[in-house]
């Protein structure tokens, strides 16, 4: 079997579009290249719409690119949110996180 790879595609005006699996046996290599591809922009829009899977491992990365950019005075938008992540979300008890960034 083959090992999805994250997909990182930058769009024009702050969209970024993420595909493939985030998942563990994915995210920490994605992360750890973060330098690459974290957005700059003042509003990053993130549309997951061609996400296939996501675990624990890319909900908690997701919750790491947030506090990054707000950390940065940026803001986040989250497109096309799989059900597997707000069910993710709901029951780690961190949907609040993110609800200001979903639509």
């Amino acid at each position: 079997m083959t090992k999805q790879k994250i997909g990182w595609q930058a769009q024009e005006n702050g969209l970024y579009c993420l595909s493939g699996a985030l998942e563990r046996d994915t995210v920490p290599a994605f992360w750890q290249q973060r330098h690459e591809w974290m957005p700059q922009d003042s509003t990053v829009q993130l549309d997951l719409a061609a996400v296939g899977r996501i675990d624990s491992a890319g909900m908690v990365m997701l919750l790491h690119v947030y506090q990054q950019l707000s950390q940065n005075g940026s803001e986040l938008k989250i497109l096309n949110v799989p059900e597997q992540l707000v069910t993710l979300l709901r029951l780690s008890h961190v949907e609040s996180m993110l609800a200001a960034c979903i639509e």
